[in-house]
């Protein structure tokens, strides 16, 4: 009896075995991107660096990712996909090892530099896997578990990381995936095969596009540093800061004419001529900002104006995770059931519902439990945009393009949290010096309110100061209150900046081709 075709073949393992074992992967590499966000200090003072120096030890990790993320195709076309995997993983692995065991800041440096280079291969290829695995009835199931490690591992990051550095020492957070990493080798070497349009070459190694390699270098370097550190350099009136926007605008302009032009591009991009995957590479990477930018704001509020600890606030998050794993089921089955584009518009509209309500209901009275129901109200949606845009892009697209397609899919979705996490971090300083330069015309001795209150705390620090300096007292806490309220109008703004995005997306979504539930064709496709 022959080999079965490419159209009769099949894992010889059951496909959630496969789906949960390259997940474990894929989890171990999203959790890294934010478990040592929270330990930036500790790395710090342990390794006798500043704080904003300190913050290297993200932006190699997250530059290097961010450049071997579209290398995937190509890479498996040289090993195959199941090789290149399991090189990501041992790379991974051992990187983590000699991150704990940094002795210096520049070999932690070098060490996550090495460490986001085998990183970056694990969530695309993951991915690729999965889709080859399932039909396309189930792919949408098979994605709700690939979105909840994908969605859930920043989530709890910050947590695990606090937990971890306060219990422990900064070096577990990366010493804890030497086992996860093992096990993830035997189980990859066990149960994962290559389909057989996957054809490992390595002729191919003559045709890779070393062009395209540098310029996504400069482009991604170029971007990520200005990212990272615009705001302590006030953005383009630094000259340092305007020399990696210049790289990054070359650079991209560079590898979208060099990809173009090119008979074995790096970046496929001429699959942006498929209206659907070009839809789906624009939300996934609004998606993937929502989701990082109020993972990262939520727990900034509950630290700066409620006094919460790392720990507490990340804490806070952990309601978004228990719904995640409710809701991601619910997503996978109901991509079987309704049209991609409603879901996904239904997705955006829930966004949009949870951040106009967040808008309208972060005050500094904001207890614990309020703010984990906030966080709540956020993840509904995740499930149901991310199983959704995922499942989608790949309709209409052959087999061959699956390892692209994901690559491009999780690259988008990566750039977009770098974005969004910066500019809204940035608006928020900007948004509330511009409320507090609104406030203070209130601050006037001539206005009942402030006359009022005045008078109230200086009456107040008057019996514990013994009348000495009572005035100072008061006037410091009321410009005090004004300061946090200011900031708290600031958060306001930047909540109803992603309803405004959110509400667009969702009326985006109805641009897409309506496809046959479960078919994974659009309507009127043969």
């Amino acid at each position: 009896m022959g080999a079965p075709t490419e159209r009769q073949w099949k894992p010889r393992v059951n496909p959630w075995v496969i789906a949960a074992t390259v997940a474990l992967a894929a989890f171990m590499e999203v959790l890294d991107t934010s478990v040592a966000n929270v330990a930036l200090p500790h790395i710090s003072g342990n390794l006798g660096v500043s704080t904003d120096d300190g913050t290297w030890v993200l932006t190699s990790y997250l530059v290097t990712n961010a450049i071997v993320l579209p290398m995937g195709a190509w890479a498996s076309s040289v090993m195959g996909r199941k090789r290149f995997f399991l090189l990501c993983i041992a790379i991974f692995t051992i990187a983590s090892f000699l991150c704990g065991l940094a002795v210096s800041f520049p070999m932690l440096v070098l060490s996550r530099i090495i460490q986001g280079a085998g990183g970056g291969g694990l969530q695309p290829m993951a991915q690729a896997i999965m889709a080859d695995s399932f039909e396309e009835k189930k792919r949408g199931q098979a994605f709700a578990l690939y979105g909840l490690v994908t969605v859930l591992a920043p989530s709890i990051g910050p947590t695990v990381g606090g937990w971890i550095t306060d219990s422990y020492s900064w070096r577990w957070i990366f010493y804890i995936n030497i086992p996860v990493g093992i096990l993830a080798l035997f189980l990859v070497t066990r149960y994962v095969d290559d389909p057989p349009w996957i054809k490992a070459n390595r002729a191919n190694l003559k045709t890779f596009d070393y062009a395209g390699l540098g310029l996504l270098a400069v482009a991604m370097g170029g971007m990520q540093i200005m990212l990272d550190k615009g705001e302590e350099d006030a953005w383009l009136a630094s000259t340092f800061i305007r020399i990696f926007a210049g790289m990054f605008v070359f650079g991209m302009i560079g590898l979208i004419w060099r990809e173009w032009r090119a008979k074995d591009p790096l970046i496929n991009i001429r699959l942006f001529k498929f209206k659907n995957f070009a839809l789906c590479a624009l939300f996934m990477l609004m998606v993937g900002g929502i989701i990082n930018a109020s993972t990262v704001l939520q727990p900034q509020f509950s630290q700066a104006l409620l006094g919460y600890t790392a720990t507490v606030a990340g804490v806070a998050l952990t309601g978004g995770s228990i719904v995640l794993l409710i809701s991601m089921p619910l997503a996978g089955w109901a991509t079987g059931k309704f049209a991609a584009r409603n879901l996904i518009a239904a997705g955006f509209a829930g966004f949009a519902a949870a951040f106009y309500y967040t808008s309208t209901h972060t005050t500094l009275g904001m207890g614990f439990a309020f703010s984990a129901w906030l966080r709540m109200m956020q993840a509904v949606p995740i499930p149901f945009c991310f199983v959704a845009i995922t499942t989608a892009a790949y309709v209409g697209l052959p087999k061959e393009a699956s390892d692209q397609v994901s690559g491009i899919i999780n690259f988008a979705r990566n750039v977009g949290g770098s974005i969004l996490i910066s500019v809204t971090g940035a608006l928020v300083v900007n948004r509330s010096l511009f409320h507090q330069t609104r406030l203070v015309h209130d601050l006037q001795s001539g206005t009942p309110a402030y006359a009022n209150r005045l008078a109230a705390l200086t009456t107040a620090y008057g019996g514990v100061s013994g009348g000495q300096g009572a005035a100072a007292m008061a006037r410091g806490e009321i410009y005090r209150q004004m300061n946090q309220q200011a900031s708290v109008m600031g958060y306001a703004d930047i909540y109803r900046m992603l309803f405004w995005m959110a509400l667009g997306m969702m009326m985006c979504a109805f641009v897409l081709r309506k496809n046959k539930p479960g078919a994974g064709t659009p309507e009127g496709a043969g």
